[in-house]
C-alpha cells in the first residue's frame, strides 16, 4: 500500500480548550460558550485527562432545579442527582473519561463513540497527557475528500497490486464520493477483494464494481462480469 491509512491524529483538533478539576460551573460554562464547544476535557498536572464536563452535565441542575424527586427515583439517578448540586469539575465531570489514542483509525473511534454514546473523544498519548480532540464532525471530514484524490488513492493501493498485469485495464470513475471499477481484468477471484478494499478507503461512499474476467480489450468476449457490488 501507498498511502498511509488515515488515523486519529489526522483529523483531530489539536487546539484544545479545557478546565481544571477546581473550576466551578460559571467558569465552566462561560469556557465554553466563548469556545463554541459543546463539552470540554477536565485536565490535571500537565495535562492528564481526568474527566470531561458536556452541556448534558450541567443542564442537570436546570433539570432539578425545581423538580423534587421521590426517594425510588432519588436511588436511580443517584449520578444525575449528584452532579445537580455540585458547583465544581470535579463533581460534575464523567470519569473516567472514554479517550482514544492518536494513532487509532477512525473506524476504532467511531465504535467507541457509539458504544458509548457520546460526541467527541479527548486524545491522548500513552500517559493519558492531551493532545486534540475528535468528535463526529471530525470524523464526517474524509468525506470531503476530492473524488479524484479517491480515485488515484484506489488505482494505487488497490488495483494496481491486485492486478499487476491488467491493472490498465480497469477503469477507475468516482461522482460525489462513490466509486466504479470497470474493465477486464486476468483474475477473477480477486474481484470480490477489490471491491472490499476500495470500500474501505477514507472517504469511498460507496462501489459499483463491474469488472470483469478476459483477456483484454482485443481478446475474446469477456466472460463472468461481476455486477454492481
Amino acid at each position: 500500500m501507498s498511502t498511509r491509512p488515515f488515523t486519529v491524529a489526522d483529523l483531530m483538533t489539536r487546539k484544545v480548550v479545557a478546565v481544571l478539576p477546581g473550576a466551578d460551573f460559571k467558569e465552566i460554562v462561560t469556557t465554553m460558550e466563548r469556545w463554541k464547544v459543546s463539552a470540554v476535557p477536565v485536565v490535571e498536572g500537565e495535562g492528564r485527562v481526568v474527566g470531561i464536563v458536556s452541556e448534558g452535565d450541567l443542564l442537570l441542575k436546570e433539570e432539578f432545579q425545581d423538580h423534587r424527586l421521590g426517594l425510588i427515583e432519588q436511588m436511580r439517578r443517584l449520578d444525575a442527582t449528584a452532579k445537580a448540586g455540585a458547583r465544581r469539575a470535579r463533581d460534575l465531570m464523567s470519569s473516567p473519561a472514554v479517550t482514544v489514542a492518536p494513532e487509532a483509525s477512525l473506524s476504532q473511534a467511531a465504535r467507541l463513540m457509539a458504544a458509548h454514546r457520546v460526541k467527541r473523544l479527548p486524545v491522548v498519548d500513552a500517559s493519558g497527557t492531551i493532545q486534540g480532540i475528535v468528535s463526529r464532525s471530525d470524523l464526517l471530514k474524509v468525506f470531503l475528500r476530492p473524488d479524484e484524490d479517491l480515485a488515484a488513492e484506489v488505482r494505487a493501493d488497490v488495483v494496481e497490486p491486485l492486478f499487476p498485469l491488467s491493472h490498465r485495464q480497469v477503469e477507475i470513475r468516482v461522482d460525489a464520493g462513490v466509486v466504479t471499477l470497470s474493465g477486464a481484468v486476468h483474475d477473477g477471484g480477486l474481484i470480490p477483494l477489490a471491491a472490499r478494499l476500495t470500500r474501505a478507503v477514507e472517504g469511498v461512499v460507496d462501489v459499483e464494481c463491474r469488472l470483469a474476467v478476459g483477456p483484454g480489450p482485443d481478446g475474446p468476449p469477456l466472460r463472468g462480469g461481476n455486477g454492481p457490488s
